[in-house]
């Protein structure tokens, strides 16, 4: 008996000991959404053997200290990362770093990891001035690749791969160039006591499609700056949790959005806010389908509901408000040709949406993104030429519709 109580003493006091030891106030100042990388954008087994990839990402709100959360989510075999380090870019759309900001990355006091399959992996904390929307390159060198590689991409963002473990190079030099990302899945800053994180989370246009490469100008940055501009908001950080081609209701690039809610949503460090763009890929599916009767079309309308009631719950029971967002026009849309029947149904959902009670707040994007001259379709200036995708122009006049007082509530 005196054995067994001086163990769970001995339990406690450790126990105690590793609380003091993650005393940070942790928030999300960085992450993408991870999914199975399809073909046309994986990298060739032979590109990822003994091979270092340098992948830059653009922080939100900043800190005194970091963490790094890698990602072997879809992976199917545990992932070996050697070392890793992290560093400020000397420029944006460039491999070279300044080297004395070149710092490696711990896990438990080691250089390298090995993250089970379907797994994440944080790094230890790293004290690292991260400034607020500054750049950070990671650099990951593996000894083989992975047999599934998980990774995000829509990247909007070049990165570079290199032969041998290179993680501290000052520049890749010859270095093959993608613009995806691979394996990285968030950033973390240490912040002041009252900072939080707001998940954007939705498809392609709030992943970026029509931003420029680089260029930092999705409509989840123009949000992330203004936030900074100002005292109140400052403290705010902004992920973005968008995936190209992604629906409410079924698999699409990527899974689902009532399947990676966790994931994406709720396990988001610091998160109190949630912002839901979601919804036009599932109205448009069904535009691309033939000989679709009028219950389909009310079945559809009803099931995305039905999602969205779904989402508010599970976000409430985590303490996280959400802010829904109404449903950009699409007509002209050389992939969907939605027709007025399609239309209805977007007008539908919106309607639901703006109404009182479902969202804790609401932002009109469908009123503000519509054409005066035709509600349906997205204004020259705004469209990226898909007449789906806004263009710059257009994410700058999203990223300014969300009131930075929506986040002092």
């Amino acid at each position: 008996m005196k054995l067994a109580s001086r163990s769970i003493l001995f339990f406690s006091f450790a126990a105690i000991g590793l609380q003091a030891q993650n005393t940070a106030h942790w928030v999300g100042s960085w992450a993408t959404s991870q999914q199975i990388v399809e073909p046309q954008n994986s990298l060739a087994g032979d590109d990822l053997h003994d091979a270092t990839l340098r992948q830059i990402v653009h922080l939100s709100v900043g800190g005194s200290a970091l963490r790094v959360h890698l990602s072997n989510a879809f992976g199917t075999a545990a992932m070996h990362i050697t070392s890793a380090h992290v560093a400020t870019p000397l420029k944006a759309g460039g491999s070279g770093i300044d080297v004395v900001t070149d710092h490696a990355l711990l896990f438990s006091g080691r250089e390298d990891v090995v993250i089970p399959p379907g797994a994440e992996y944080i790094s230890d904390s790293l004290s690292f001035a991260a400034a607020s929307l500054s750049n950070l390159a990671i650099s990951l060198h593996l000894d083989a690749a992975p047999l599934q590689q998980t990774g995000h991409p829509g990247s909007r963002a070049t990165s570079y791969v290199a032969a041998g473990d290179m993680v501290a190079a000052a520049e890749f030099s010859g270095a093959k160039k993608v613009e995806h990302w691979y394996i990285v899945s968030g950033v973390d800053v240490a912040a002041t006591a009252k900072a939080f994180t707001v998940v954007a989370l939705g498809d392609s246009i709030t992943d970026g499609h029509g931003a420029t490469t680089d260029g930092n100008d999705r409509w989840t940055d123009v949000l992330a700056r203004r936030l900074q501009e100002k005292k109140s908001t400052r403290n705010v950080g902004v992920v973005n949790q968008g995936i190209g081609g992604n629906h409410l209701l079924t698999d699409g690039l990527g899974p689902n959005v009532l399947a990676r809610f966790d994931r994406d949503v709720v396990a988001q460090t610091g998160v109190r806010y949630v912002i839901v763009l979601e919804g036009i890929n599932d109205l448009g599916g069904l535009a691309r389908m033939e000989n679709v009767i009028a219950e389909q079309h009310e079945e559809l309308v009803r099931r995305m509901i039905g999602a969205y009631e779904q989402i508010v719950e599970r976000a409430h029971a985590h303490g996280i408000k959400v802010i829904g967002a109404t449903i950009l026009p699409d007509m002209g849309s050389e992939y969907y040709h939605p027709d007025a029947t399609n239309e209805a149904d977007r007008q539908k959902v919106n309607e639901w949406i703006r109404a009182a009670g479902h969202f804790d707040a609401v932002v009109d994007l469908d009123h503000l993104m519509s054409n005066p001259q035709d509600r349906a379709r997205l204004p020259p200036d705004y469209d990226s030429g898909d007449h789906l995708h806004p263009g710059p122009t257009g994410y700058k006049v999203m990223g300014e519709a969300f009131a930075t007082s929506l986040f002092l509530k």
